[in-house]
C-alpha cells in the first residue's frame, strides 16, 4: 500500500502543502503540471514554482499571482488576502479568509460563488470534491467565529482566489500521487499575537483553532503564526491518521519552503512510499467499549446514530451477560485515535453508562478507493480495496438495491447481471 507522510513540524500552509507535494512528482512532470493549473481558468491566477532553500535544506516554492500581484504584494494593501487591514508578518501564506464585508468597491465571493468557480473547473471528480469539502471547512469555522452560516461568509475575492490555487491545486496533486493511506505529524501553530483590523487575535488564528479541533497540535517555540486556516484544512481533509511515520520504505521525498527563515527549516516535508508488509500494524484507531443493562433499544439506536453521525469509523452492539444475571449490551465505537476523547464523552452522554474503556488496536488494513461505472441500469459505485498482494471488489449495495427496486427485479439478478463491470 503506497503511503504519503506529511511532516508538520513547521505548521502547514496551503502554497507549503502544494510545493512538498509537487517535488513527489517525476522531475520531468512538473512543469506540466503547472502548465495544467494555470490552464484551468481560476480568474486572474497564475501559479509558478521557484527553487528555494532553507537552512541549507534545497526545496521548491509555490509562487501564486492574482491579476499579477502576488501574495507579499497583496499583504500590504488594504484589502489584501486576508480580507481586512492587516499588519503583522506571516511566515507562510497570507490567505486568512475571514468572512466580512468591507466597502471601498472591493469584491467579495461567497461561498457559492466557490463552488461555482469550482465546480467549472477541468478536473477529476474526486479532486473537485474534496476542494469543495476543503473550503466547506473553511467557511464554517469563519462562519462559528463571526457569528454567521457557512454559506453567509464572503471571501475578499482577491485572497479568494489565492486560496482557491492552493486548495485546488493540492486537491489534484493528491488525486495524481493516490495514496492509499495519508499520515500526518502533529501541527506545529506558533504563538503569541497577530494584528489585523479587528484588533489583536492570538495564535493561532480563531478559524485556525477551530479547524484544528481533533487534530494533533502543539505551539512550538517560535513566535508567529505557523499553521494557516487553509493549511490546517488541506490536512485535515487528507489525514487518515495523525502520529509519528509509519513503517514504509521511502520512495520520494518533497520539501515545500515557505517565504521566512527561522534557526529551524520553514518547510513542509512530505514522503512518499510502499508500506512495509512485515512491519507491525500501527496504532491509528480507538476502540471504546462500555456495557449497559439499563437503556432501551430506542436508546442504544439513537447513541449509534450520534456517534455514527459524529464521525466514528464503526459503531456496533453485542448482547452480554452482566453481573447478578442481568442480559446487557455491549456498546463498541471505533474511532480514529487523535479523536477517542471526544467519542468517550459522546457515549458518557448518549448512554446511562459511568464508564468507558479504550483501547488501542493493532489494525491492518486494505487501501481502499470507490470508483463509478456505466451500467444499463445507471452508474454503479463500485468499493475497491487492495494490499499485501490482494485485491477486492464489491458493488454498493445502495445502488445495487436502488436498482432493483426500479426494474422490480432481485438482488440477486441484478448483481449477476452486473458481475461483468464489477471485476
Amino acid at each position: 500500500m503506497k503511503i504519503l507522510y506529511l511532516d508538520c513540524g513547521m505548521g502547514a500552509a496551503g502554497d507549503m502543502l502544494c510545493a512538498a507535494l509537487l517535488e513527489l512528482l517525476p522531475e520531468a512532470g512538473r512543469g506540466a503540471f503547472i502548465e495544467r493549473v494555470n490552464a484551468l481558468g481560476i480568474p486572474g491566477v497564475r501559479v509558478s514554482l521557484e527553487s528555494a532553500v532553507k537552512c541549507g535544506i534545497c526545496g521548491s516554492r509555490l509562487r501564486v499571482t492574482v491579476h499579477g500581484a502576488d501574495e507579499e504584494e497583496l499583504a500590504q494593501e488594504p484589502h489584501g488576502a486576508h480580507g481586512h487591514d492587516h499588519n503583522h508578518e506571516h511566515n507562510h501564506e497570507h490567505n486568512h479568509e475571514h468572512g466580512h464585508e468591507h466597502g471601498g468597491g472591493h469584491r467579495h465571493a461567497s461561498l457559492a460563488d466557490i463552488y461555482a468557480i469550482i465546480g467549472a473547473l477541468d478536473i477529476p471528480e474526486e479532486a473537485r470534491s474534496r476542494a469543495k469539502a476543503v473550503y466547506a471547512a473553511i467557511a464554517g469555522a469563519e462562519g462559528r467565529v463571526h457569528g454567521r452560516e457557512a454559506g453567509e461568509v464572503h471571501f475578499h475575492e482577491v485572497g479568494a482566489m489565492d486560496a482557491v490555487a492552493d486548495v485546488v491545486t493540492a486537491c489534484l496533486l493528491l488525486h495524481e500521487l493516490a495514496p492509499g493511506r495519508v499520515v500526518c505529524s502533529p501541527l506545529r501553530t506558533g504563538y503569541g499575537t497577530v494584528k489585523c483590523a479587528h484588533g489583536i487575535l492570538p495564535v493561532p488564528a480563531p478559524a485556525t483553532a477551530l479547524l484544528l479541533e481533533g487534530v494533533p497540535a502543539f505551539a512550538g517555540d517560535i513566535a508567529g503564526e505557523m499553521t494557516t486556516p487553509t493549511g490546517a484544512a488541506l490536512v485535515k481533509a487528507f489525514a487518515d491518521g495523525f502520529g509519528t511515520m509509519p513503517p514504509m520504505s521511502i520512495e520520494r521525498v518533497g520539501y515545500g519552503m515557505g517565504s521566512r527563515d527561522f534557526p529551524a527549516a520553514n518547510c513542509v516535508r512530505a514522503m512518499l512510499g510502499e508500506a512495509l508488509e512485515g512491519a507491525s500494524p500501527e496504532h491509528d484507531v480507538s476502540e471504546l467499549f462500555c456495557t449497559i443493562d439499563d437503556a432501551t433499544a430506542e436508546d442504544l439506536g439513537y447513541a449509534q446514530e450520534a456517534l455514527l453521525a459524529a464521525g466514528a469509523l464503526d459503531v456496533f452492539t453485542v448482547p452480554v451477560g452482566m453481573k447478578k444475571g442481568r442480559p446487557g449490551t455491549l456498546l463498541c465505537c471505533l474511532c480514529e485515535y487523535a479523536r477517542r476523547e471526544e467519542f468517550a464523552k459522546l457515549m458518557l452522554f448518549h448512554t446511562p453508562t459511568i464508564g468507558v474503556r479504550c483501547y488501542a488496536p493493532e489494525r491492518y488494513k486494505l487501501s481502499r478507493r470507490v470508483e463509478e461505472a456505466e451500467t444499463p441500469f445507471g452508474k454503479l459505485r463500485v468499493k475497491r480495496s487492495a494490499g499485501y498482494g490482494i485485491e477486492k471488489s464489491k458493488p454498493e449495495y445502495e445502488d445495487i438495491a436502488r436498482f432493483a427496486r426500479e426494474s422490480g427485479r432481485t438482488l440477486a439478478d441484478i448483481r449477476r447481471e452486473l458481475a461483468g463491470y464489477i471485476d
